[in-house]
């Protein structure tokens, strides 16, 4: 990572690596890390955490590690350490040759617990995770000193050692930090730092049937990485006390330091792993992939950029307290990177089909229409013309309602890049009364959709050729929840209940424009006057399926503007 040395500091962390820097605290370096547990998919809060130490690596010209805290088999899965690497290499981060895992360490934070027995500062103890509990008190109660507490050093490093050897059943005894039982914090009461578990390790299989847990292994890891700056979200400001307990209490020379920062929440969103493993397991999406989840895997298939990503975790910034984020201000964010680089394109969801009678039968033309208004090195393309259309249904009302600019029964439209067209006739289906047929009329003088006397058109809309277009599946994704903030249960409630039963519509009518019949699973457009679009990995040759990523509205931007009007 190139040394740029760009100390000027933006918020309270980087003060802090400033100071460290200027005193020299850790002899001028500067190295972060990113630890995941490989129990799940990483979503848009892991997005924020991970951007942020590798940013700060980047500024100071540091290092960065990304280290999985591998430390619970039952939970951990080769899938979710392959699909965190994908995710963060997207995203832009890199870590060259250090990648690391807690279970590199086993050996180490082994012979580390056994250095605490030997101090006298942990003792195996067997009161079952029930009696533990008990003994813990509450937050207004101190704890009970365990039985097993002051087990002779001796004995406790024979029982240490046996436990390793696998000579105890699952769940029997542990290894706990002698701390007190008294602490405010009930993070210092006695905490597990070891447990039996006959499980087999991705990594290491079957070598360990006892694991660390991850409190012990988590500072231990950063302090044998020679981590400087160990950042994380601010659930762990009450682990912290813990975290420098081990680090003193092993004589760890210079001690990474820990700093909180407020973790990442959204409106409509959960963000909790487990509750996202219980949409997966459950069924209620599609996998950790769908569209319609926070993961970076769902909002890159939805059409996710990692520029929009990064621009909205730099827009939020960093702060020392909690908040809730408005994810109008995420997809503001993804419109305006969309905007500067799809190129537009025609797409029909809701066909209906227009004739233009004074169109000669079976001519075909060709219109030039632009690719991207915003960046004219983007060209134009060619768009077959014929007498018989598809329009979006949305683009006709038989009875318009007031500051309708669209087609109506005797109105004049503007087909985009096109010609002008005036709808004559209505045809609809004699038994149900729908409107099946447009019929119109066009003005052959105003090729390229301007008519020749001057007149104003208010209303353009977008079309595809009947004889050229494309089929096409369109998957119209809204907001996975019906509350703002689903995690609130005061009312008695589960997340599960204010799931937003239509946020999903699949369309598999709609007609794309025929450049479209081949477009490659990751591509993105916008289609006109409708929304910005990617290419599902579902699709095949002549067979293309689009996610809409976000529709065109953007209410974020409307609020922007409010803020400016006022000063």
């Amino acid at each position: 990572m190139e040394n740029t040395r760009q100390t000027e500091p933006t918020n309270f962390i980087e003060e802090i690596i400033t100071r460290d820097l200027e005193t020299n605290k850790y002899g001028g370096r500067v190295h972060t890390r990113f630890p995941p547990e490989p129990n799940g998919y990483l979503h848009i809060g892991h997005a924020k955490a991970a951007l942020l130490n590798y940013g700060l690596a980047e500024k100071y010209g540091g290092l960065f590690n990304l280290r999985f805290d591998d430390t619970n088999p039952t939970k951990e899965d080769v899938e979710y350490v392959e699909s965190i690497k994908e995710d963060l290499a997207w995203l832009g981060c890199k870590w060259d040759d250090r990648l690391f895992y807690a279970s590199d360490y086993f050996e180490r934070l082994y012979e580390y617990a056994v250095r605490l027995i030997e101090k006298g500062l942990a003792y195996v103890c067997d009161l079952s995770p029930e009696e533990i509990r008990e003994y813990r008190g509450t937050l207004t109660e101190p704890g009970r000193e365990s039985p097993y507490r002051n087990r002779p050093v001796a004995e406790n490093l024979d029982l240490f050692r046996r436990m390793r050897a696998g000579e105890f059943p699952e769940g029997s005894r542990v290894l706990r930090a002698k701390i007190d039982m008294a602490s405010p914090n009930l993070n210092m009461r006695d905490p597990v730092i070891y447990r039996i578990m006959h499980v087999p390790h991705h990594r290491t299989g079957d070598k360990w049937c006892i694991y660390p847990m991850y409190d012990f292994a988590h500072p231990l890891s950063d302090a044998i990485e020679g981590i400087t700056h160990s950042v994380c979200s601010l659930e762990f400001e009450d682990h912290r006390p813990l975290y420098d307990w081990f680090l003193e209490a092993l004589e760890i020379e210079q001690p990474p330091q820990q700093i909180e920062f407020a973790r990442l929440n959204l409106n409509y969103t959960v963000m909790s792993k487990r509750k996202l493993r219980q949409l997966v397991e459950e069924g209620y999406v599609n996998g950790w992939d769908d569209p319609r989840m926070p993961t970076l895997s769902g909002l890159r298939r939805r059409g996710y950029t990692p520029e929009a990503i990064r621009d909205f975790c730099q827009r939020i910034g960093v702060a020392k307290s909690n908040s809730v984020v408005d994810i109008a201000l995420l997809e503001h964010c993804l419109r305006e990177d969309l905007n500067k680089r799809a190129p537009r394109v025609m797409g029909v969801l809701r066909p209906l089909r227009l004739v233009i009678e004074n169109y000669p039968e079976g001519e075909v033309e060709e219109v030039e229409a632009v690719n991207n208004p915003e960046d004219p090195a983007m060209g134009t393309r060619k768009l077959p013309f014929s007498r018989v259309l598809y329009i979006d249904r949305d683009d006709f009302r038989e009875v318009p309602p007031k500051k309708y600019y669209r087609l109506a029964p005797g109105r004049e439209v503007r087909l985009k890049y096109a010609y002008l067209v005036t709808c004559t006739d209505v045809i609809k289906d004699e038994r149900t009364g729908e409107v099946v047929e447009l019929r119109c009329v066009y003005d052959p003088a105003s090729k390229g959709g301007s008519a020749p006397d001057g007149r104003k058109v208010k209303g353009t809309i977008h079309w595809v050729s009947a004889g050229h277009a494309q089929p096409a599946e369109v998957r119209l994704y809204d907001r996975l929840f019906t509350r703002e903030n689903p995690d609130d249960d005061k009312d008695g409630g589960d997340f599960k209940d204010y799931i937003n039963r239509d946020s999903l519509e699949v369309l598999t009518s709609c007609l794309v424009e025929p450049g479209l019949a081949n477009a490659r699973s990751g591509e993105f457009f916008q289609f006109e006057r409708v929304g910005y679009f990617c290419v599902d990995p579902d699709s095949t040759p002549g067979k293309p399926v689009f996610n809409r990523a976000v529709s065109l509205r953007d209410s974020w931007a409307k609020i922007e503007q409010k803020i400016a009007a006022k000063g």
